[in-house]
């Protein structure tokens, strides 16, 4: 991909998300978007390569639309600032997990796993950590998963790496309040991310780079998976 060119364009979008700009500047976005849409057909074919589930993905089913839904909304910009892809075997709306690719100024990022469960779910989730809790640690605290995704529990989308986006305060209902790895109950969600530089995208190297990340990120998403499909 030309990064450079993609991170340009939405830096300037990011000063100037109004219609009339837009579309003095609408071929200038065709361009950017055929360019990272190529790079995200190349990151299925790779993703494929050792997760066969998503073989049969197109681009178009891990893409999304560039314009905003402001009806509930106080931030009327009627443009995203980022472009993003999830790659995920049933779908973009499944709960399912994937592997998510963000171009965004000064915010990139490699995303992994499942995102804004509901109550009952993240409950099964929970009981299938407790019920196989050596094959989980296996998958979250080896130290592939640590050295891309491991880092304080606190650790919010904006630090530089982490695992679970939101957390519960305290303990959740129903659970042992002393059980030895809290961090992982109280989770709302199981995804992990690592943030890239705006150069990392740029060329066809990153495709080598990402391959480990999501690999070291699969057999968590796996074990969650597995749960989750009960229920779809």
């Amino acid at each position: 991909m030309e990064s450079k060119k993609i991170i340009g364009f939405l830096r300037e979008l990011m000063a100037n998300n109004n219609r009339p700009w837009f579309q003095e500047h609408k071929a200038e976005y065709m361009a950017v978007r055929a360019d990272f849409e190529e790079g995200v057909a190349k990151a299925i074919g790779r993703i494929a390569e050792f997760d066969p589930s998503i073989a049969h993905l197109t681009v178009k089913d891990c893409t999304y639309r560039f314009y905003r839904d402001t009806r509930f909304s106080t931030d009327k910009s009627p443009y995203k600032n980022h472009l993003g892809a999830y790659i995920a075997a049933h779908g973009k709306k499944a709960l399912h997990g994937g592997y998510y690719i963000h171009l965004e100024p000064d915010h990139c990022l490699l995303a992994c796993g499942n995102y804004w469960l509901p109550t009952n779910i993240l409950t099964s989730c929970r009981n299938e950590i407790m019920a196989n809790e050596e094959e989980w640690l296996r998958c979250v605290e080896n130290d592939e998963f640590q050295k891309y995704f491991g880092a304080d529990e606190d650790a919010d989308w904006d630090s530089k790496q982490g695992f679970g986006l939101e957390k519960l305060k305290t303990c959740p209902a129903g659970f042992p309040r002393e059980y030895p790895y809290m961090r992982y109950l109280r989770m709302k969600n199981y995804c992990c991310w690592h943030q890239v530089s705006e150069s990392f995208f740029q060329g066809d190297k990153w495709l080598d780079k990402m391959v480990p990340m999501f690999k070291a990120a699969k057999p968590m998403m796996d074990f969650m998976n597995s749960v989750i499909d009960d229920y779809e």
